[in-house]
């Protein structure tokens, strides 16, 4: 009995610890399927003894601790009981209708209305006492300041990240997150708006709480959720549950997540009563209330297999292990790569070296995840060089003690990828087809280190190279090639947004086109001698700030070679500069609803700045007209525009007045 007592302490103390890791934004201390296996053997422990200790995670809600103005809530939100056996979902319908949906796997905000306008938004908490981030509000897309329901509406839903946000977070930033999980409940953390806002935290509500309407049933709730615009969770009715038409909802869910239709990431599925009133009539257990939800876990298909070699590769700042092993079948695909996040992943798993024994499994059926190691071959060998540019490598500890490898070489390739992703995008050289994921792996197996490698592609040893790529077929292959043979052609003012000169987005380079060609603009900057860099400060729009920084900009030997090196690839359209008109000379103009003479707005506003004019986003005191087809309208800047009496002509007013002879 001691004994069995003593597992439970030592049980209680390791998922506690993973726990508060895990919802609070550190680093993962164990797998979902390991904490489940964990709990379910502490659980099986207490049932023998008869004994729950008082911290049992079996008897207490899960509990974020960000810190902030606590708040308690109206309505108590507690957990619900979960299981991976159909037959217990059947027992619990008592073939009454019922709601199937995702279990998002986020943080669970409880977001409050009063009269339209939005009041406040608490994070769960304990279930009973949350943090209030309402002031976080503007940066989680889903949360609208105002919705058209007068009155009081509560609402639960979950804060979460995608897999392809959080995929590009990490490729760009030096944070130790394990999943997207861990980064929401890290970023939901801090103070600074903009920050959070990068993070693209999406709101999605599963429940509505509290509404003054009398709607007993859980599907028209969730209606008049959608009815507001608050896009709530995806869900189907199941009007008789029985066990073949529960499995058969519960396979279109699977399949949607086994076949990445689902962008975010989930860890089961929730059901619910769709009669609201029977649903509250149930007794609280421990932290479940029992008629108001029941939680469907997977059941996770684990496979041995032996490790072959770990893979380092360099996204921004970190250098990642990937484990790559002999191949298995799991849920229905072949599986021979997972990450190992960092350094301390691997110290905590155990990992050896060649021949080390591994299980893995598909987290939630989707992600490749090494869970355990049954035996560890040799020791483990971190690199002491980049993968990429071959400079020192450094583990580095965050403060939450996570240990990560980083490249110290500012200049590697690998910290271009923003830079790389400008110069493939529309704006830039518009090479198709390419994303930063692409970029990244081109960049890690040596293929793209400067701007000119994009035209080497082509070269047979790389074509081989890629073709033998996951996910890169003949035809894939082809169209890339292609995408970068049609780039080749392009213009100056393409190749100096492309270039990633500080300062120098679309409008600026289009400014200096007009001033100058190319080669003689390239010209000017690397051979300036002025001792404020403002060789081009007079050129509308530039001033001396741009000027200099593109001047600067040329004046660095690396920059200098990059483009040497990218011109004899590239078919430049010749430009002759445009000699501006005097019509709009002097002249602000703000351009607003649908046009008609003019292709469209960006044509107007084109227009305008060939005159001497120039063309803003809203309405001030500096605005001297106001271009709108309907001057009638009651929009916020015809509002504006009359209360600053600042005219508001129309197309056809502007054209007498302003236009080509």
């Amino acid at each position: 009995m001691n004994d069995k007592i003593s597992l439970m302490r030592s049980l209680v103390e390791r998922l506690n610890q993973a726990s508060l890791a895990y919802y609070n934004g550190e680093g993962e201390r164990m797998t979902d399927y390991e904490w489940d296996a964990m709990f379910d053997q502490l659980k099986k422990l207490e049932e023998e003894t008869g004994e729950i200790l008082p911290d049992s995670p079996t008897n207490k809600v899960s509990e974020d601790q960000i810190a902030g103005q606590k708040e308690e809530h109206e309505f108590a939100a507690l957990s619900l009981a979960k299981t991976k056996k159909v037959s217990d979902l059947v027992k619990w319908a008592e073939d009454r209708p019922i709601w199937i949906s995702w279990k998002l796997d986020g943080l669970t905000l409880v977001v409050t209305y009063d009269n339209g306008s939005l009041s406040k938004v608490v994070t769960r908490g304990n279930g009973h006492i949350g943090t209030n981030i309402t002031h976080l509000a503007p940066a989680i897309s889903g949360i609208p300041a105002t919705i058209k329901e007068k009155g009081h509406l509560v609402v639960r839903g979950e804060a979460v990240i995608s897999y392809a946000d959080f995929e590009q977070f990490i490729i760009e930033s030096e944070g130790d997150y394990a999943n997207p999980r861990n980064l929401a409940s890290g970023s939901l953390s801090l103070k600074d708006v903009e920050v959070v806002k990068q993070r693209h935290i999406q709101w999605i509500p599963f429940t509505l709480v509290y509404t003054e309407h009398e709607i007993t049933s859980w599907g028209k709730r969730m209606q008049l959720l959608e009815d507001l615009g608050l896009h709530p969770v995806e869900r189907q009715l199941i009007e008789h549950p029985t066990e073949d038409h529960i499995l058969q909802e519960i396979d279109v869910f699977t399949k949607k997540v086994t076949n990445k239709k689902n962008p975010f990431p989930v860890d089961g599925l929730v059901i619910c009563y769709d009669d609201t009133v029977y649903g509250a009539t149930g007794s609280v257990t421990g932290h479940h209330a029992t008629r108001a939800g029941f939680a469907f876990k997977w059941q996770d298909e684990h496979a041995d297999t032996e490790l072959d070699h770990i893979e380092w590769s360099c996204a921004a700042n970190t250098i990642t292990p990937v484990a790559v092993f002999k191949p298995v079948e799991l849920e229905g695909t072949t599986v021979q790569r997972a990450s190992l996040c960092n350094v301390s992943e691997c110290e905590r798993l155990g990992i050896g070296g060649k021949g080390t024994k591994l299980q893995v499994i598909k987290a939630n059926k989707i992600i490749p995840k090494v869970i355990h190691v049954t035996e560890a071959i040799g020791t483990l060998e971190i690199p002491e060089f980049c993968p990429v540019c071959h400079a020192e490598a450094k583990v580095q500890k965050s403060e939450s003690g996570t240990k990560t490898l980083h490249c110290t070489n500012p200049h590697c390739a690998a910290k271009q990828l923003k830079k790389f992703a400008r110069f493939v995008s529309k704006e830039g050289l518009n090479i198709e087809g390419i994303s930063e994921q692409t970029i990244w792996k081109f960049v890690n197996e040596g293929l793209i280190s400067e701007y000119a490698d994009f035209y080497k592609l082509r070269e047979p040893e790389k074509v081989f190279k890629i073709s033998n790529f996951e996910g890169f077929g003949k035809k894939s292959v082809s169209n890339l090639l292609n995408s970068v043979e049609k780039s080749r052609h392009t213009d100056g003012r393409h190749l100096l947004y492309a270039l990633n000169i500080p300062l120098c987005g679309g409008d600026v380079a289009k400014k200096l086109i007009e001033r100058y060609p190319l080669e003689e603009l390239i010209d000017i900057a690397q051979n300036s001698t002025s001792l404020f860099g403002d060789d081009f400060a007079d050129i509308d729009g530039i001033g001396p700030e741009k000027s200099a920084k593109f001047i600067n900009w040329f004046h660095d030997a690396d920059n200098r070679a990059h483009v040497a090196h990218l011109l004899p690839h590239l078919v430049i359209e010749k430009q002759e500069p445009i000699e501006k008109g005097t019509k709009c000379d002097g002249l602000t103009f703000v351009v607003t609803g649908d046009v008609h003479h003019y292709k469209n707005r960006n044509e107007l506003k084109a227009y305008i700045e060939s005159q001497g004019g120039k063309v803003t986003g809203s309405v001030s005191k500096s605005t001297h007209y106001l271009i709108n087809n309907d001057a009638e309208s009651q929009s916020s800047k015809n509002k504006k525009a009359h209360e600053l009496n600042i005219p508001i002509i129309t197309e056809e007013q502007f054209i007498a007045q302003f236009g080509e002879e």
